[in-house]
This record gives structure tokens, C-alpha cells and sequence, in this order.
């Protein structure tokens, strides 16, 4: 029974799929199937066959591959592996080279014999690169063929860089990259226009044959392509749908890169469900989106013709559902962010006392408060709550180089004004202007550029936070250490900048704390530094007794916002509110025409903070509450 009950909730996925709290719990599962691989060739006396994927996804498996070999005896000696790709052209000791990334994450640390490692060559001439291909088939194929292929796959569903309209037949060959490739790859390589146009990269035929294929997806930036690579069609627009014809391929993902599948997004279409209030609430915000009818006029017949009619049979009668949930989302709707003095506090979001709270808004970059949150920021301070701003890090790596040099010239002309001697001002410009006319893509600036950066960034939330109603001394500026490296990529989270966030917290002890819960950041700072706040909070909470009344709010960044049923705390915004936080947002100037980093969406940040809140107020619109032109919407992460 247990086995039909499975097969009936996965029936809508081709091919196998297993799921694993988190990224390290996963890659831990996979570190140890490559291992039991490696070992059990070594007690025949065979050789190991790997294909390897590159990229952020496998680091935590070589990571434990890493640990495997020093702490317990993995031997690579009688391993021989093939990278799956290469940029081409590309320099191997490149910053962005697949063989600098191997070396550094793998290779290096481990005993293989360096002749048994190959990675597509990106220094060949165009004409030698057909030979070159051939030759990387023959290989795999004298050794027997791979006998595990683990794999990533790209937003275009690309596995390997084998990019829409692949052949499923294809062997290792030169391709040009898909536009959306480039752009996810655009951070590292310092803009778009830095990206290779072209790779070098193992063939879905090639991959095809492999003994055993492991994809691996983690995170919600994933789960649309990973539902259609499990659940939808076969079809070269989507290249690892081609991955279903193998009998010998396996999903490996974390929650949130599942999270689309059927049985976790509609379970209530593949199982019978436990329907605790949560999963009732996420099931009829659903059928009345999908019935598009408000939630008080959904009736038995929307229930039973929608895959509902267990939680009608029951639970109902079917008004009786909708009225309840009704009634816990309109109990997310407050004007009063902070909590209502004096009211009743048994249907809101937050408490009523104490009637003004002391609350902290961590900012992960200088500009995520008003982006984010700017609305409720405002009617905190409004509303006379004692509000603080902390700007974890310096965000000094998203300012244009031009914008360094019009900062410095006008502090020339205003130190000649003033009469003061600027020769010194003089000779670091020079400098500057020198160091930037010769900068390659990603080359770390100089300290005196870092500093200038980070000074705009300042000034600019300094003006924001001032136009929000706050004086200067709730203005914190923290300059973490884990971002401080003038690179792309930051160093990992250390004892100090917990130590830092701790210090804070204990300084204003806090009622409330707001922080970036946008876990699904293309640049990966939010759920560091949310991490980071959560640590702090948990080691204060020993010691410190008001952290027991300290409630933590997520607010989500630039990118998405939380489903409706996820909302805990919505606050309406009128439309004199919305010109305000547009007006707030401007004044980080150096984030408009265009930001450095905008992802891929390229609307500018004040106009997607407003789509995304009028869009939240739509929703609710639809589900039949109260008509808002805007809504910033939270969630209270729980210890």
C-alpha cells in the first residue's frame, strides 16, 4: 500500500526524484554514493569513471568528497574524470576557468593523478576544436563509457551547455551560449557584454550514456525549470527534458528547488492530505485564483471538479472552510506595523504592547530598507515607534567606476573653493583615472575606490533613512567583514560579524526586528546576512531575557514576494505612501540607469518595489478583501 500511495503522489513526475531538507543534507547523500562508487571499483581493481559539473551547485559535494579523502581514507588514485564543459575562449588560470574552479574546489586537495583529469580546453584555436571534441569522445568511450554523471541544469533547462534546441544525439562540440546563460553567468564575469559567447561542452548523447546520471537543483530560483524538466513534455526547448528517456537518471533537490512539483505545490491533486489550518488555507487561496472567484463565493461544485473533495467531504460544509480562511487572511491586514495601541491584539499580526516599540530594520545593502520594505519603514516611524536602520554591508562593489570619478572631481572643486591644498586629492585621481582605464572585468578595485564607492552608498542611505523620518543616530552602518573583499565573492561568515550584529542588538534591544528573508537573491547576500541575524539572535537568547519578546519579520527583496498564504503581517500602502517610498528609493542614485547588478530584470528597482506591492494588493483584491493600491507583505520567522 505504501508503495501505490508513492506512486500516486509522484504520478505526474517522469522520472525519479528524491528531496532533501537542505543543500548540505543533499550534497552529504551524493558525496557518499560517488564514494561507495570509487571504493567498490577499488576493491575490483577497476577505475572509476566520473563526469563532473562545475558551477555553485556541486561545491558542498567536493567539499565532502574533500573531507572524504583527508579524514577517511578516500583514495582518487584510481579515478578518471571528464568535466562536463569549459568557456570558450578561456584561459585556465582565469578567474572564471572550469579548470581553476576544479583545482580549487577538488583537485588540489585530493591524491588523483593530474593525467587522469579532462576538461574541455578553451585555449584551442577555433580549427583544432572538432578534433579536440572527437578525441574527448573517444576517451570516454575507450575506458568503457562514464559510469556517473552528476549534473546542474540551467534557468534555459540546460545541462552540460547543451542550450535549447539541442539534439538528444549530440556529442561533445563548440555551441553558442543562450542569452538568459550569459546573464546568470554576468557577476562573475563583471557585465554581460564579458561573457563568452561560446563553450565547449559534453553532448546530450554523451551524458545519455552514462551508467548513472545524478541532477542536482537547489533553491527556489530553480523550482520552475525543475518542474518542467520532471513534469513536462519531453522537447529540445527544455534539454533536460530529454534526461526522462533514462533508466538510469536520478533528481536530487533540496525543498525549495522541489517546491513547484505537484505533490508539494497541489498535494491535495495527488494524495489525501492532513488538512491542518496551513495547508487549508494554501489549498482555497488556490482554488479561488484558479476558479478566479473571491474566497466567500467558492461553492461545493469548485471544490469536488478541482481535486478537493476530500478536504469538502471532511471539512466542510465548503462555506464553513471559506469562511475561516477568510478570516486568517483578513487577520494579516494591519495599518499598524508596529502593533495598535490599546486594541484588542487577539486577531492581529503584532502586539499592542508595549504602544511604541523599539525596532531594528537590518538592510543587507544600503538601499534594500525602502526597496523592500520603504512603506512600512515610514509608518513605523510615523506611527512614533523608536526605529533603527542597519546596513549590513557596504554594497561598495555595485557603484560604476564613472560615478567614483565625478565624486572625486567635484571634492577637488570644492576643496579649491574652499582654498584648501587638494594636492594630494589630485595625485590619488590621477591614480584612480589610471587604475580604471587599464581595469579588467572583475579586477578588484583599489582600497581608495573601494572607499569611495562605499562613501556614495553611505550618503545615499543616509538620505533615504533621513527622508523616512530618522535622525542620524539610528542610522547604523555595520560594514560586515564576510563582504569587505573588494571581489565579487565574499569571504564566508565569520565569528566577527555575528559578534558585530550581537553588539548592536544588545545596545537597542529590540521589540521587533526586521530582516531580508529573500532567500532567492541572485547574489546570495539576503540569506547570508539573515543568517547571520538569526545566529545573533540565537546566541543573545541565551543570555539575554528580552529576546524571549523580540519578534523577527521577514520582508522579501527586489526579486519575488511571498505567496499569499505565507503572508503573516500585510500592510496596506495608500498612494500618497507609494510616491513617498518612490521618493526614498531615489535617492540611491547610484542604483537607477541602470543599477550595476539589476539580475535580469531590467526594470529599475523603485519600479519593480511598486509592481510587486500593487500585484500583492491585486491578489488580495481578487480573493475578495479590501482594494489597496499597494501591500508590503511579511512573514514571522519562528525560533
Amino acid at each position: 500500500m505504501a508503495r501505490l500511495n508513492l506512486l500516486e503522489e509522484t504520478r505526474y513526475e517522469k522520472l525519479p526524484v528524491t528531496v532533501y531538507t537542505t543543500p548540505a543534507e543533499a550534497s552529504v547523500a551524493v558525496a557518499a554514493r560517488i564514494a561507495h562508487l570509487i571504493r567498490d571499483k577499488q576493491a575490483k581493481g577497476e577505475t572509476a569513471v566520473l563526469g563532473l559539473a562545475t558551477g555553485v551547485t556541486p561545491v558542498r559535494v567536493y567539499a565532502e568528497l574533500v573531507r572524504l579523502h583527508k579524514e577517511e581514507d578516500l583514495s582518487f588514485k584510481n579515478v578518471i574524470t571528464f568535466n562536463l564543459d569549459e568557456y570558450y575562449p578561456m584561459q585556465p588560470g582565469a578567474a572564471q576557468s572550469y579548470v581553476r574552479f576544479m583545482n580549487e574546489q577538488l583537485f588540489d586537495h585530493i591524491d588523483i593523478d593530474r593525467a587522469n583529469i579532462h576538461i574541455p580546453d578553451g585555449t584551442l584555436a577555433e580549427g583544432e576544436i572538432i578534433d579536440f571534441c572527437l578525441n574527448y569522445e573517444r576517451q570516454i568511450e575507450e575506458l568503457g563509457g562514464l559510469d556517473l554523471q552528476i549534473l546542474g541544469i540551467g534557468r534555459t533547462g540546460h545541462i552540460g551547455f547543451n542550450e535549447p534546441g539541442s539534439a538528444p544525439n549530440s556529442g561533445t562540440r563548440l555551441v553558442t551560449l543562450d542569452d538568459m546563460t550569459r546573464a546568470d553567468a554576468a557577476r562573475d564575469f563583471g557585465g554581460k557584454q564579458n561573457v563568452p559567447a561560446k563553450a565547449i561542452t559534453m553532448g546530450i548523447g554523451t551524458i545519455f550514456k552514462a551508467r548513472e546520471i545524478i541532477l542536482m537543483a537547489w533553491n527556489s530560483k530553480k523550482a520552475p525549470i525543475v518542474k518542467k524538466a520532471v513534469e513536462g513534455d519531453i522537447s529540445s526547448e527544455v534539454p533536460a527534458t530529454y534526461l526522462q528517456l533514462s533508466d538510469n537518471v536520478e533528481f536530487i533537490l533540496d525543498e525549495p528547488a522541489a517546491s513547484e512539483l505537484t505533490r508539494f505545490k497541489t498535494p491535495w491533486l495527488v494524495k489525501d492530505c492532513v488538512w491542518d489550518d496551513e495547508l487549508k488555507k494554501k489549498a482555497v487561496i488556490w482554488l479561488a485564483e484558479h476558479a478566479s472567484k473571491p474566497i466567500l463565493k467558492l461553492v461545493a461544485d469548485d471544490y469536488n471538479n478541482n481535486g478537493m473533495a476530500q478536504l469538502a467531504v471532511a471539512h466542510g460544509p465548503v462555506y464553513d472552510i471559506n469562511i475561516a480562511v477568510f478570516n486568517q487572511i483578513q487577520h494579516t491586514i494591519t495599518g499598524w506595523p508596529g502593533g495598535k495601541p490599546g486594541a484588542d491584539d487577539s486577531q492581529r499580526p503584532e502586539r499592542a504592547e508595549p504602544a511604541k516599540k523599539r525596532t531594528v530594520i537590518f538592510s543587507p545593502h544600503p538601499d534594500d530598507d525602502v526597496i523592500s520594505m520603504g512603506g512600512t519603514f515610514m509608518r513605523l516611524v510615523d506611527q512614533g515607534n523608536d526605529v533603527h536602520v542597519a546596513y549590513q554591508t557596504s554594497g561598495n562593489t555595485a557603484v560604476w567606476d564613472d560615478d567614483v570619478l565625478r565624486y572625486v572631481e567635484f571634492a577637488i572643486d570644492f576643496d579649491e573653493r574652499m582654498g584648501t591644498n587638494a594636492a594630494k586629492l589630485h595625485a590619488t585621481y590621477d591614480d584612480m583615472r589610471t587604475f580604471i582605464a587599464q581595469k579588467q572585468p572583475n579586477q578588484p578595485d583599489t582600497p581608495e575606490i573601494r572607499d569611495v564607492k562605499g562613501f556614495i552608498r553611505k550618503t545615499e542611505a543616509i538620505a533615504g533613512a533621513r527622508y523616512a523620518g530618522l535622525n542620524d543616530d539610528h542610522i547604523h552602518f555595520m560594514a560586515l567583514p564576510f563582504y569587505e573583499t573588494g571581489k565579487v565573492k565574499k569571504n564566508p561568515v565569520s565569528d566577527e560579524d555575528i559578534r558585530l550584529t550581537m553588539e548592536l542588538l544588545q545596545e537597542i534591544k529590540p521589540h521587533q526586528v526586521f530582516a531580508a528573508g529573500d532567500f532567492a537573491d541572485p547574489h546570495g547576500t539576503h540569506i547570508v546576512c539573515f543568517n547571520i541575524v538569526v545566529e545573533a539572535l540565537r546566541r543573545l537568547a541565551k543570555t539575554e531575557a528580552w529576546v524571549a519578546d523580540c519578534w523577527l519579520w521577514m520582508y522579501r527583496g527586489a526579486w519575488f514576494e511571498f505567496d499569499i498564504h505565507e503572508i503573516e503581517m500585510a500592510v496596506p500602502i495608500s498612494p500618497d505612501e507609494v510616491l513617498r517610498k518612490r521618493y526614498a528609493i531615489f535617492k540611491h542614485q547610484s542604483q537607477k540607469d541602470p543599477a550595476v547588478f539589476p539580475g535580469e530584470d531590467r526594470r529599475e528597482f523603485w519600479v519593480r518595489a511598486e509592481d510587486r506591492n500593487r500585484e500583492t494588493a491585486e491578489r488580495y483584491d481578487g480573493l475578495g478583501f479590501a482594494e489597496y493600491a499597494a501591500m508590503e507583505a511579511f512573514k514571522r520567522y519562528h525560533f
